[in-house]
């Protein structure tokens, strides 16, 4: 899916909300671990009923690490889902890879070749090596970690160099370098607030992945405020605060209401911003 495609999509769909796959097998509705596979039976289940109010599913790698070759199978059955039931939605492996260059040329070839997601989260602190196998695939994106959304991210990410420059600043502005804003998109955490500004500053038409509204508490409006460009520019997830919304046999129902209720308030603020 290429970035037109995408700002298309959000048009239509009124929506930029990103659903986080993050499936605990302790936090899951008990009737599903009767399943054969209680991971895919969950996703499934929300899937089918988030689908309708977002854009994009975003797996995090290790709640299915942990379950060895069950959650690897879960994982993939849960893209393969997606690309034939929903191919209107943009498929994000959030698996923060970055290694040497020919670790990385695996990385890439298992998510963009032997899996076929869209777009693969990437720590960039190892450099452009560590990135550019990742770009040899059309029509794939990396989404690079920038500004996040943890306590830690202060650690480094806001350090500054001679010249006054941040960290993230460095990362967003050499990292232009390797790719433009029909490859490569950014994480930076709904927490952030007014930060947008500096990032969009150094990145001013790159889509943003988004994560931090709901559990982590991030503000939908102050996100768009700042960081809301002409093309929409977010992608914004909710994980916790959806898929364990309900913890009932009617867990997917419920997940789909709350999906519901932040598709409405993205309609709103892209018609505040003109965008549809």
């Amino acid at each position: 899916m290429n970035k037109q495609e995408l700002f298309e999509n959000i048009k239509r769909k009124k929506s930029f909300l990103c659903v986080g796959l993050d499936t605990d097998i302790k936090k899951i509705p008990e009737h599903l671990l009767k399943e054969e596979d209680p991971l895919f039976a969950f996703n499934k289940a929300i899937i089918d009923a988030t689908a309708p109010y977002c854009i994009a599913y975003k797996p995090n790698l290790a709640f299915y690490e942990i379950m060895g070759v069950k959650g690897w199978t879960a994982f993939e059955k849960t893209v393969n889902y997606l690309k034939w039931n929903y191919p209107d939605q943009f498929i994000i492996a959030d698996a923060k890879r970055g290694d040497i260059g020919n670790t990385s040329a695996m990385y890439a070839r298992t998510f963009f070749y032997e899996l076929d997601v869209d777009a693969v989260t990437v720590a960039p602190y190892m450099g452009e090596d560590s990135v550019t196998p990742f770009l040899t695939y059309d029509e794939k994106w990396v989404i690079l970690l920038a500004l996040t959304s943890n306590k830690g991210s202060h650690d480094f990410q806001l350090t500054t160099d001679a010249e006054g420059e941040r960290l993230f600043e460095k990362v967003l502005r050499k990292s232009q370098e390797w790719a433009d804003d029909r490859q490569m998109m950014y994480v930076v955490g709904a927490t952030q607030g007014r930060m947008f500004e500096d990032i969009r500053r150094v990145a001013p038409d790159h889509f943003l992945l988004v994560p931090g509204i709901g559990a982590q508490g991030g503000s939908l409006e102050e996100v768009c405020q700042y960081g809301m460009t002409d093309q929409c520019g977010l992608i914004v997830n909710s994980s916790r605060a959806i898929i364990y919304a309900d913890k009932s046999e009617q867990f997917a129902a419920v997940a789909g209401q709350e999906a519901q209720k932040v598709q409405q308030q993205m309609e709103a603020q892209l018609q505040a911003h003109h965008l549809i």
